[in-house]
């Protein structure tokens, strides 16, 4: 189905309303997968704030003309899904991630800080944990010592109720 002018426009709008929010975009190929598979591929995405969209070629690169993500758009050819996420490696994770079970999903580039990456890059980047261990990790790191100087408080005043009894 051909989009007229406007409809065109606006999916450009649209796109580079998520390109300018985003930190990360994927671009994976999709070629063979059933309907099934892309709906539950989308509904996870949507519950971990990536936004995943099949797009024309020719307006993804010109919605990411002149953004961080320009440097991906040779490679935006063929039967592509957009991952877009403001979270680092929410986009990397979903699509690695679903790429695992579904081997008709090839990863194919993504972007993240202004950077192509292969795929190999963006593997590495979804292995990378999310937001919330990494603070869920400095946390328990914090709590550590002052958990330890509370132990050895506890048993030195353990030990010396016990001299006081004796």
């Amino acid at each position: 189905m051909s989009l007229n002018r406007s409809e065109k426009s606006a999916v450009i709008e649209e796109v580079t309303g998520l390109a300018a929010k985003a930190q990360t975009l994927v671009i994976a190929e999709y070629r063979g997968i059933t309907v099934k598979a892309m709906t539950e591929l989308r509904v996870d995405a949507r519950s971990k704030g990536v936004s995943l969209s099949v797009l024309k070629n020719t307006l993804a690169r010109r919605a990411v003309a002149g953004t961080q993500f320009n440097v991906v758009s040779e490679q935006m050819t063929g039967p592509l899904i957009y991952g877009f996420s403001e979270d680092a490696v929410a986009a990397a994770k979903v699509v690695a991630d679903f790429a695992k079970t579904n081997d008709k999903l090839v990863i194919r580039a993504g972007v993240y800080g202004g950077k192509a990456l292969d795929v190999n890059g963006v593997k590495q980047l979804a292995s990378i944990p999310s937001k919330e261990v990494l603070l869920s990790q400095i946390c328990g790191l914090l709590m550590s010592p002052i958990t330890r100087t509370a132990r050895v408080l506890a048993v030195l005043a353990e030990k010396k109720g016990e001299g006081v009894a004796a």
